[in-house]
């Protein structure tokens, strides 16, 4: 990624498409000397140079040719923008003549494009966000749940932020005292409590390990629960993820064996966000390609943390459903872990009550007729009780990869400075361990940077944020 805040930046902060308006975006000190090129207001002895930040003016576009719209203008002048610089944002009519027309002009007179999420990027680069809080703007606008925008909004807020800094202040402060310490190695003077600084560690390192279990939570969160639809070929899967995703995503056949591939979309049910996956029949087959397809559903079972077992009530009994489960936890690792909920699918046909229905209810079994669309809320609610009794909205939650794997790297130099002070190691050894503690929670907020950091984070972000 280019990172150069000399330039004057540009670009549509509004998807592409048909709607009434789009927002083009402008950064940088050139902002105003280039806005007086292009706009007119209709008042007059109007001038960019007594405009006050936060206005909205009304007026219109030219350039080299002639007229080109009626506009709003929205001026923002530095520091008190979103990029702590000089910003306009033209709210023009949303057509892509328009928008080139209006483009070419800003670049005509000294403005370029900007990179993928180079606004916010200049947000960091000039103390408006940490890097943090910059990531939590893409997962704000890739929110697709209630909880997924209340976990990305407490990022954004710097919560996350907040028990990182300090958690390195704290410990920044005992890596200064003990770098006097080998300063003065020859006096033999102590400027660190070794004591004090055990305590610390310790509570560090719990509260690192504890963020770092959160991400297995956090990572649901934002990317929706895992729900894997499985059972026998023909049993009604994937009528009932149609009906659960009220579209028609997958196809639906007698013909057994038509599911070949996992088929995955995300929902959101009273605020909680499920990542719904329907999955090949599982039964006895020569069928190389069904063979792999059946390899794969086995897979994102393991992967999930709901399993819905569909069996069709007109012919399985529940011996045959038991069979079923016993069969299922021998080829998937830790099934037991996994909340199972049955779907008595075929109601409709059903003559009369099956054998072992009270055992059924006991096993969390929901009856339902997919080809009548009956009940199908009864599994909602059912999914519904697995968020709440797993607490997945309650506190802070760490859903970022690079985040994790940050705070792995500083909970392993932890624990060799933890064995370290044990083995009463020399203290030149103990702080290459804690500039590494340092260093990776350091990069989490930004405290830390390169280059490579700033292209993984910024380069996932749309152009116009």
């Amino acid at each position: 990624m280019r990172i150069n805040q000399d330039d004057t930046i540009f670009a549509t902060a509004t998807a592409h498409g048909n709607a009434a308006i789009a927002v083009i975006r402008i950064s940088g000190s050139k902002t105003f000397e280039i806005c007086k090129k292009i706009f007119v207001s209709e008042k007059k002895n109007f001038s960019l140079d007594n405009i006050k930040s936060h206005k909205i003016y009304f007026g219109q576009i030219h350039d080299s040719n002639g007229f080109v719209d009626d506009v709003l203008m929205s001026a923002f002048i530095a520091p008190h923008s979103y990029t702590a610089e000089d910003v306009v944002e033209f709210s023009v009519h949303s057509s892509s003549y328009i928008i080139n027309r209006i483009s070419e002009a800003l670049v005509y007179y000294g403005a370029r494009l900007a990179n993928n999420g180079e606004f916010t990027m200049r947000a960091f680069m000039n103390g408006k966000l940490d890097l943090s809080q910059a990531e939590a703007v893409a997962d704000i606008i890739a929110s697709h749940s209630e909880a997924s925008h209340t976990l990305a909004f407490k990022q954004f807020r710097g919560e996350f932020s907040k028990k990182i800094s300090k958690l390195r202040a704290e410990l920044l402060n005992f890596s200064t005292l003990i770098e006097l310490e080998l300063d003065f190695s020859e006096e033999d003077i102590e400027f660190a409590d070794r004591k004090d600084l055990e305590k610390l560690l310790q509570t560090i390192y719990s509260e690192v390990k504890y963020l770092k279990a959160s991400y297995s939570k956090g990572n649901v969160i934002k990317k929706g629960i895992p729900v894997a639809i499985i059972g026998k070929p023909n049993v009604g899967k994937s009528t009932l993820l149609n009906l659960l995703l009220k579209d028609d995503r997958a196809i639906v056949s007698d013909i057994p064996g038509t599911t070949r591939d996992a088929l995955e979309d995300i929902i959101s049910i009273n605020g909680a966000s499920f990542r719904f996956i329907d999955t090949a029949g599982l039964r006895q087959t020569y069928n190389t390609i069904e063979v792999l397809s059946i390899q794969r559903t086995l897979k994102k079972v393991e992967q999930s943390s709901i399993v819905i077992l569909v069996v069709d009530i007109t012919k399985d009994t529940i011996e045959d459903i038991k069979n079923e489960i016993a069969e299922l936890s021998e080829k998937v690792e830790e099934l037991d872990k996994k909340k199972i909920i049955i779907a008595a699918n075929k109601i409709d046909m059903l003559i009369e009550m099956p054998k072992g229905f009270q055992q059924m209810i006991e096993m969390e079994t929901v009856f339902i007729s997919a080809k009548r669309k009956e009940n199908i809320e009864m599994i909602e609610d059912a999914l519904l009780r697995t968020v709440k009794n797993q607490n997945i909205n309650d506190d802070f939650a760490v859903s970022n990869i690079r985040h994790y794997e940050a705070l792995h790297k500083a909970e392993q130099a932890i624990e060799n400075i933890i064995e370290g002070m044990k083995d009463n190691l020399p203290l030149d050894l103990i702080t290459t361990d804690m500039h590494d503690v340092l260093f990776h929670l350091g990069t989490i907020t930004g405290e830390i940077t390169t280059d490579d950091i700033l292209e993984s984070v910024f380069s996932n972000f749309c152009v116009g944020k």
